[in-house]
């Protein structure tokens, strides 16, 4: 069992930066996959980053390569989302998701995931 809580959200301006963790807890976090995902219109939850077990591999959502940077420490059990450049339509829920895999993959899709973060609010303004 693995329990996640998001944090860093904020306000900031169009063009500034902002990074969001992810804590899980637990003594297993470098056996799961880990990713990010934020609501959109017609969606429960749309893929912005992942990354697989050991930070070796990672994805990126068109909208945001480029600008985002996921990347983990498995020693802290946190997960992290460098978000530069910021938009105003990168103002979401942010939501860091995990599943436990032995695969050196990393997941987009965010019906394969088992373990879910509150959220944390990122706003940005034009």
């Amino acid at each position: 069992q693995v329990q996640l809580v998001e944090s860093g959200g904020g306000l900031v301006q169009a063009g500034g930066s902002l990074r969001v963790s992810c804590a899980a807890s637990g003594r297993t976090f470098s056996n799961y996959a880990t990713g990010w995902f934020r609501p959109a219109p017609g969606k429960e939850r749309e893929f912005v980053a992942a990354i697989n077990w050991n930070g070796g591999r990672s994805g990126y959502a068109d909208s945001v390569k480029g600008r985002f940077t996921i990347s983990r420490d498995n020693a802290k059990n946190t997960m992290y989302l460098q978000m530069d450049s910021l938009k105003p339509e990168d103002t979401a829920v942010y939501y860091c998701a995990a599943l436990r895999t032995m695969s050196s993959n990393y997941y987009s899709d965010s019906k394969v995931y088992t373990y879910w973060g509150q959220g944390t609010q990122v706003t940005v303004s034009s």
